[in-house]
């Protein structure tokens, strides 16, 4: 029959085992999960960065669009008109008028033909020609900010989407590791449970019965 303090040793040893085990069970499942935590705020930071520096390239892309639907009359015959007067009436168009017309008034003049046909038709044709030039190369520079307002909200779209796919897998990785610890937990604290009946076995394993060599 085993000495009974042998019995309690080894029971005893088993209670702190286990004790031990459910403890570093709990403790890496909250290390994994503050990790995933951490690696969530990262990611969101990382988004609201990158939203804030294309933020002035996205919000130019708007009006840039709504100048460019003004100009083909998508927004109103209105519209339409207060886009094309607001070149007409700039200094830049009424610049290079002036400087236009008389350039076609000197050559005339050098050549002896201001009374002719040629120079009235040039001078009528003139305007109508610059004021076209002038409306074709706003829109390509408004083009080319509604581009980069365009890129620019895709990618924040794009970094939207992946940021949102890397935070649901650190999510699943923080329910995993929670998860892990209460299994990791339950399992220790199950072999604690179990010690009485194993201490019984030790007992009756060594030939003895209940109760033999604790008094009763």
């Amino acid at each position: 029959m085993p000495d009974p303090v042998t019995a309690l040793v080894v029971g005893g040893s088993q209670l702190v085992g286990s004790f031990m085990g459910a403890e570093a069970a709990g403790d890496a499942a909250d290390i994994q999960a503050g990790a995933s935590r951490e690696g969530i705020a990262e990611q969101r930071r990382q988004f609201d960065a990158l939203q804030a520096l294309l933020k002035p390239y996205t919000e130019v892309g708007v009006p840039a669009l709504e100048a460019q639907q003004a100009f083909l009359g998508l927004k109103g015959p209105e519209a339409e008109r207060a886009a094309i007067e607001r070149i007409s009436g700039g200094e830049t168009f009424k610049s290079l008028a002036q400087q236009g017309e008389e350039a076609l008034l000197q050559r005339a003049s050098a050549t002896g033909g201001l009374r002719g046909g040629n120079i009235q038709g040039a001078l009528a044709q003139f305007r109508p020609q610059l004021l076209n030039s002038l409306i074709e190369q706003q829109y390509g520079r408004l083009g080319g900010l509604t581009t980069i307002g365009q890129q620019s909200a895709a990618g924040v779209g794009t970094a939207g989407m992946q940021t949102g796919t890397n935070v649901a897998n650190l999510l699943g990785q923080q329910g995993a590791a929670q998860a892990g610890g209460v299994l990791g937990e339950a399992k220790a604290y199950g072999q604690l449970f179990n010690l009485p009946a194993q201490m019984l076995g030790f007992q009756y394993g060594a030939g003895g019965k209940a109760g033999v060599g604790f008094g009763f």
